[in-house]
């Protein structure tokens, strides 16, 4: 392919990022919760799923390429559920593929919390903690996550389910489970304040209103954790899998909830409870467990429950905690599996005419901003519903249009991409990057074969050092885009960066702007010495950042936005306290080392008597400043005693001469006019000021 330049829609285009300085390097993601200015996650671990059914082949390959090498772990983490295009679209550019977007990445949960008196045990051996137990570090997991639902905006439904309880709530009747927020029969719902402010409190009357205990003894046949199984699959039972996804999260520290019974007993029961959990996979519900450690053991993931998620090898790695009785630990596990990333939209994707395979694309960085206003009705404070209809008068008509209309009237393509050709990599300049990128990987869920061919063309490209040049048919912005392919990193805990290609926004012509270089000779640019770019080195040593990331600074005006909203919906009396986090470390920088580094370094630029000669500037400026401070009193009050004449009367009546020289110096003062001569000349003044 040629290396000149290509026009799209009479406009040429210029390239971008080259992924030799492009940020692979993805940071752990912030829940909403946390309210950065700038909400980084990193690429998608994307869960291993059956050989899915095809529905259509593009075509048939006769020798099929090897499928990727390497493990793809299950998700842990995950970016904020938005549309690549959204941060440019105007907020007249509804499309239905929203509504689509909105339905198919929706996500139904089932909290299955331990109750048993295990989990009310103190979390920590140590005596300076807080004597905390994992039972209340769970109930403070959920309770973040309730809110960080909220605050972004979820269409999540949610449930919360505690086992191993005295007292039992359920439509099956089973024993040892207890539905907290859900009524027989009833569906799921969305989280709300209410829910968040009851649940929080539940410590307080768990033990009088539920009660704990071990539900899997000896002597007994009792399986509650069977029965919990069965009441979450009974709870994600409304909506389909293919646009709704099920989750089930169990919470405990009993790593072998069956170790209290032997024989032929425990055989059967470990059979039965993971043929329950195999059935319910098999339904689509996805089974998640987030293990507690206790402070004399480990949790073992081989004792049962790696069975019972169906783990095995180094994916028991994931699962194992860290620390994990913390409740920052802890929330960061929940925050990880409940940001799964989610796919923004399915694209397919024409390599040639004759072949077309299927690619997901996948959110990666985006800006974190306010909510949306939402209107309410003033009455009943329900969410008024956006009207179906469009209306635009012509010729004395209305002409009525609906949403999906006035979308199809608006697009200009459909949602593709499709392969033009090759270029080397160096022909993408990192300065031309102007907005984030979109990672895509193979899909075989409608096109079987697709990754095949991805994996052919992604491994053809790293080889060659090239990325791909295609058009993509956004439906309000069609542009071409550069495909670069991300190899696979790994590490000793596992997958860093999944294989796959970064979606590049290529800008057209006239989004590039040139600035003037304006060149200065040898002899007008000053030059430091080796002495002050010694001292400047010593002071960045001293003030560097270890480990820097942008995740670790919040954005302190969303901080109180988010936080005020909160308070109000909760009905808490007093403000969230918000502790700006980009101000200087005032503590670290008076340290003694930072403090004579910074010295050293002034000293070596300004020079030996930087500091006094600074003080006397400060000091004449105070002064000068405190004098201007007295001019403008002294022009006010005269502006004031001004004030109180009509003076173009007073001028016209020939009664200035009457007026005493005090009261003729008021309005020269308030005028800024000059004060000097006798009465005479200030009556002159005044008269030519006035344009007698």
């Amino acid at each position: 392919m040629a290396h000149g330049p290509m026009k799209l829609v009479c406009r040429c285009l210029s390239h971008t990022v080259g992924p030799s300085r492009f940020a692979f390097a993805f940071l752990p993601s912030p829940s909403p919760r946390s309210r950065t200015a700038l909400a980084v996650s990193p690429p998608p671990s994307l869960p291993r799923s059956p050989s899915p059914k095809p529905h259509r082949v593009s075509r048939i390959f006769q020798n099929p390429l090897p499928a990727p090498q390497g493990p793809i772990p299950r998700s842990e983490s995950g970016a904020m559920d938005l549309d690549p295009e959204g941060i440019f679209r105007d907020d007249s550019d509804e499309d239905d593929d929203n509504v689509q977007e909105r339905e198919a990445t929706k996500e139904m949960v089932v909290y299955l919390v331990d109750a048993s008196p295990k989990m009310f045990t103190p979390a920590t051996n140590q005596a300076d903690e807080k004597g905390e137990t994992h039972f209340h570090t769970i109930v403070n997991c959920i309770t973040q996550s309730l809110k960080t639902q909220i605050i972004g905006r979820s269409y999540d439904e949610v449930a919360i389910c505690f086992f191993n309880t005295k007292e039992k709530k359920n439509l099956q009747d089973l024993a040892g489970v207890y539905v907290y927020n859900v009524g027989d029969r009833d569906p799921l719902d969305r989280p709300t304040a209410k829910l968040i402010k009851d649940f929080s409190c539940i410590e307080d009357s768990f033990m009088s209103n539920i009660g704990s205990r071990y539900g899997i003894t000896a002597g007994s046949r009792e399986n509650t954790l069977y029965n919990a199984l069965w009441v979450a699959q009974a709870l994600l039972r409304k909506g389909s899998v293919k646009t709704v996804s099920k989750r089930i999260l169990i919470f405990t520290n009993e790593d072998d909830p069956f170790g209290a019974i032997t024989g032929a007993v425990k055989t059967d029961m470990i059979r039965t409870t993971i043929q329950r959990a195999k059935d319910a996979q098999d339904l689509g519900l996805s089974i998640e467990l987030l293990p507690l450690s206790r402070p004399d053991e480990e949790f073992n993931m081989s004792h049962f429950y790696a069975d019972l998620i169906s783990l095995d090898g180094d994916e028991i790695t994931e699962y194992l905690p860290s620390a994990g009785e913390k409740l920052e630990d802890m929330t960061d596990q929940l925050r990880k599996r409940m940001m799964k990333k989610r796919r923004v939209k399915t694209l397919s994707f024409a390599i040639t005419n004759d072949v077309c395979i299927e690619v997901n694309t996948y959110a990666l960085t985006r800006p974190t901003t306010p909510g949306t206003i939402t209107w309410l009705d003033s009455l009943s404070n329900i969410p008024l519903k956006d009207p179906q209809m469009r209306f635009q008068m012509y010729n004395d008509m209305v002409v009525k249009f609906s949403v999906r209309e006035l979308s199809e009237v608006k697009r200009v393509s459909s949602h593709h991409l499709r392969l033009l050709g090759f270029k080397p990599l160096d022909c993408l300049k990192d300065y031309h990057n102007l907005r984030p990128s979109t990672f895509i990987y193979p899909s075989d869920e409608h096109i079987f074969g697709s990754t095949r061919v991805f994996v052919a063309l992604h491994s053809s490209m790293l080889r060659l050092g090239r990325f791909a040049l295609a058009f993509y048919g956004n439906s309000t912005r069609p542009q071409l885009v550069a495909l670069v392919a991300q190899e696979e990193v790994t590490s000793s805990a596992g997958q860093v960066e999944p294989p796959g290609m970064h979606m590049i926004y290529l800008p057209y012509s006239d989004d590039i702007r040139y600035p003037e270089e304006v060149h200065v000779t040898s002899d007008d640019a000053p030059r430091a010495t080796d002495e002050q770019i010694k001292k400047a080195s010593n002071l960045l040593k001293r003030i560097d950042l270890k480990n820097f990331s942008v995740c670790q600074f919040a954005n302190p005006a969303l901080q109180r936005h988010y936080g005020i909203l909160e308070a109000l919906a909760l009905g808490e009396d007093e403000m969230p306290d918000i502790k700006d986090e980009t101000l200087p470390d005032e503590e670290g920088l008076a340290r003694p080392g930072v403090v004579k580094a910074i010295d050293e370094f002034k000293s070596s630029v300004y020079g030996e008597n930087y500091d006094q000669e600074e003080a006397e500037a400060a000091a004449a400026k105070a002064s000068r400043g405190d004098a201007s401070k007295k001019r403008k009193a002294i022009t006010d009050a005269a502006s004031l005693k001004s004030a109180a004449y009509d003076w173009a009367e007073l001028a016209d009546n020939g009664k200035l001469k009457d007026m005493t020289v005090m009261e003729l110096k008021s309005y020269l003062t308030a005028h800024g006019l000059p004060l000097s001569g006798k009465k005479e000349a200030l009556i002159s003044r005044i008269l030519t000021h006035l344009g007698k």
